[in-house]
């Protein structure tokens, strides 16, 4: 098996505090960290390593220099090969501009490392929260594609069987390779790694990949000029008024208090 996994490096969120005179996010300082969604990805395509040990693990991001270090995370946990897609062309890419970068790129990647079998991307990032990329990713390159997958369940020869989560509650789907999947959260989290690993990382060879290393990419679909999404204005929405807690031994009770509650507010 040969397996693609889509990473991004994102600031943890739990350290980012907003401006109130810009009402922008104040990025200074804030560490950053591969993006979790991607981390239950790559933990997915490691369990598939850990029953068939001839699996081959590609991680891929997008972004500048200094993602290098989420990359090296993932190579000390269970990747085998590292690439990182920046050119000053791809910044202010939109998730359709960077979908097609993607998509490009991945296809530069299989003539250094053969065709990959499986892709596997975080449902979403935690820092824009669109879920768009891996599924314009699938469309990108004509492959089928499973959402909010929750856990590999089997990678037989002709397909791979997953786990993935729905409204109404858990579904099992299989699909034929090449495929694309997005994970959720699953009941796990991504493995520690050895020390051995963590050391090979810190040497390791990370790839890079510029607009000039991919002679098919067209770059009017690419940056500025190839995302039709503009941000107008980002603010904080404005604090929701005090209410009350309503608490019962019984639902029916509940519910009773809740309409008496809104019929004396007159929204019902």
């Amino acid at each position: 098996m040969n397996i693609l996994v889509c990473i991004k490096q994102v600031p943890d969120t739990t350290e980012i505090k907003i401006d109130p005179v810009t009402n922008t996010l104040i990025r200074d300082g804030v560490p950053s960290v591969l993006n979790p969604y991607d981390g239950y990805a790559l933990e997915s395509a490691a369990r598939i390593k850990d029953n068939a040990p001839e699996t081959r693990i590609v991680v891929l991001t997008m972004g500048p220099p200094q993602a290098e270090p989420a990359l090296r995370e993932c190579l000390s946990t269970a990747a085998d090969r590292a690439y990182l897609l920046t050119d000053r062309a791809f910044g202010g890419s939109d998730t359709l501009a960077t979908s097609y970068i993607l998509s490009a790129a991945v296809k530069q990647v299989e003539e250094l490392e053969g065709k990959f079998d499986m892709i596997f991307c975080g449902k979403q990032a935690i820092d824009g929260d669109t879920a768009q990329v891996g599924p314009e990713l699938a469309e990108h390159l004509g492959l089928p594609q499973v959402t909010y997958a929750l856990e590999v369940l089997e990678a037989a020869p002709e397909q791979l069987k997953l786990l993935r989560e729905t409204e109404e509650g858990r579904q099992v789907v299989g699909v034929t390779y090449p495929c694309l999947a997005t994970f959720t959260k699953p009941a796990f989290d991504l493995r520690f790694p050895s020390f051995r690993r963590r050391a090979a990382a810190r040497q390791a060879e990370i790839v890079r990949l510029g607009a000039g290393d991919i002679p098919r990419i067209d770059l009017t679909r690419s940056g500025l000029k190839g995302s039709p999404t503009k941000v107008k204005r980002t603010f904080v929405p404005p604090r929701k008024q005090s209410g009350i807690i309503i608490k019962d031994d019984t639902a029916e009770n509940a519910a009773a208090k809740l309409c008496e509650a809104l019929r004396s507010a007159r929204v019902i």
